[in-house]
């Protein structure tokens, strides 16, 4: 493996101590990065040298969670419970995947990857939130316990309601799109007070064909207007079951329901601070459920569903949902102003989302694969290169369209992109009409843009 960290001054958070193992750990990852790249090292040389990063990466966690005690930060309590999350379940799950793949080369590079995106992560927000620089993101979850026993209640439904097996991988789900999917929105108030409680579920589509839609003997690999009837007060039973174990919610009623096309689930959720944002991986695929309350409604949402209009507008949501089906293109860059401008340019046509990072963009093409990848060829971190080389050495991944962006057509910088064996490039500067019109091209025709400057 050729991937490498390197330092930046934005990483230290000012703090010496913490700033100091940070570096260490990044030392430690770049080792493991090289160990992994050396085919002749043993397997037991690469469970070592996990060994050490694992051993070292808690210690700093307990190192951290003491200057905090020491320093008396008010967010102690949820910094320990996301050093929890890592420690109890990330890297559980990739020390599994590690056992199961015999550590090849591929399942070393997706646990360092991770484990770098992790690390990357949680110290540019969660850490830098302890100079009072930034707020951290899940002030409002659920107290740990709480949180915990909802985990449990879920996946107990979930197994006796759909006889789906369900692992919690995410307790700080953030609104990423997984495959195709069904938003579901459910409120819930009393007339007593203006308090409500905001429930969103969100559906892989082939969960609902394969537990709802099998249950009813639907052999189509498409919702209808039946199934999703079915689905809506199959939910919201599921809910209700939810409910009856948290006696302070149990007197509410529900009064609105909602179908959200992505776009409106993420523009809502986004600006939402949640108490439950659990994303579980089942047999059948992706679930989440996710809690907001209490809160004022926010306006702008599809028409409540109700007895008189439900048939109706279930039969618009499931036309616009087929209707809306485009080529989706990630785009992976760590300019804003390049992301931005290139959605705004290909949105009209494609199923356009974009991400900032490697790392990000690894997550991003697990939860939901599109058809074309634009990546940025130079980004600190994990660069254009290194993407490529996790999605080639990945059977699921490998036949995943990639073009390069960049801003050099330098004849040493061309050849340099073309032996990554992508399916062409294309020059930052190009104007919009002619980036547009290659883009078109490759999907209409099958081109490679291996000469798109």
């Amino acid at each position: 493996m050729d991937n490498q960290l390197i330092w930046r001054d934005e990483f230290n958070i000012g703090i010496k101590i913490i700033d100091d193992e940070h570096q260490k750990l990044f030392q430690i990852i770049n080792k493991l990065f090289a160990l992994g790249g050396e085919e002749a090292k043993s397997r037991q040389a690469c469970q070592e040298g996990i060994k050490y990063f694992k051993t070292h990466a808690l210690k700093h966690f307990e190192d951290e969670e003491k200057y905090m005690e020491l320093i008396d930060y008010d967010e102690l309590e949820m910094h320990r419970r996301l050093h929890k999350g890592f420690r109890e379940n990330s890297l559980p799950a990739l020390e599994k995947e590690l056992y199961r793949e015999d550590y090849s080369p591929a399942s070393m590079e997706h646990f360092l990857a991770v484990c770098a995106g992790w690390l990357i992560g949680h110290t540019l927000t969660e850490d830098l939130a302890i100079t009072g620089e930034r707020m951290s993101k899940w002030v409002g979850l659920l107290p740990e316990e709480e949180l915990a026993a909802m985990e449990e209640v879920i996946r107990r439904l979930l197994q006796n309601m759909f006889q789906l097996n369900a692992q919690v991988i995410s307790s700080t789900y953030g609104g990423e799109k997984f495959g195709k999917g069904v938003y579901y929105r459910l409120v819930y108030s009393r007339e007593q007070d203006d308090k409500k409680w905001e429930i969103f579920l969100v559906f892989e589509d082939k969960i609902l064909l394969n537990t709802v839609g099998r249950l009813m003997g639907i052999k189509s690999d498409k919702l209808d207007i039946m199934l999703l009837n079915a689905v809506r007060y199959t939910a919201c039973q599921f809910v209700r079951r939810v409910m009856d174990h948290y006696p302070a919610i149990h007197s509410y009623d529900m009064t609105e329901e909602n179908l959200l096309t992505y776009e409106q689930f993420h523009e809502m959720f986004e600006k939402k601070k949640p108490q439950v944002s659990l994303l579980f991986s089942t047999d059948e695929g992706y679930f989440s459920y996710c809690v907001v309350a209490p809160h004022l409604l926010e306006n702008g949402i599809r028409t409540p569903l109700d007895a008189a209009n439900a048939m109706s507008e279930i039969e618009k949501y499931l036309a616009e949902k087929e209707k809306n089906i485009k080529r989706k293109i990630l785009i992976v860059d760590d300019s804003m102003t390049i992301r931005q401008g290139l959605k705004r340019l290909l949105s009209g046509d494609y199923d356009v989302s974009e991400v900032s990072s490697g790392v990000a963009a690894i997550r991003a093409i697990t939860l939901d694969r599109p058809d074309l990848v634009l990546l940025d060829y130079e980004m600190p971190v994990c660069d254009g290169s290194h993407v490529l080389e996790m999605l080639r050495s990945e059977r699921t991944f490998e036949d995943i369209p990639v073009i390069f962006l960049t801003s050099r057509d330098d004849a040493e910088s061309v050849k340099r992109v073309l032996s990554l064996k992508a399916d062409g490039y294309l020059l930052k500067y190009l104007r919009p009409t002619d980036i547009k019109k290659r883009i078109d091209e490759f999907f209409n025709d099958k081109k490679h843009l291996s000469f798109c400057g």
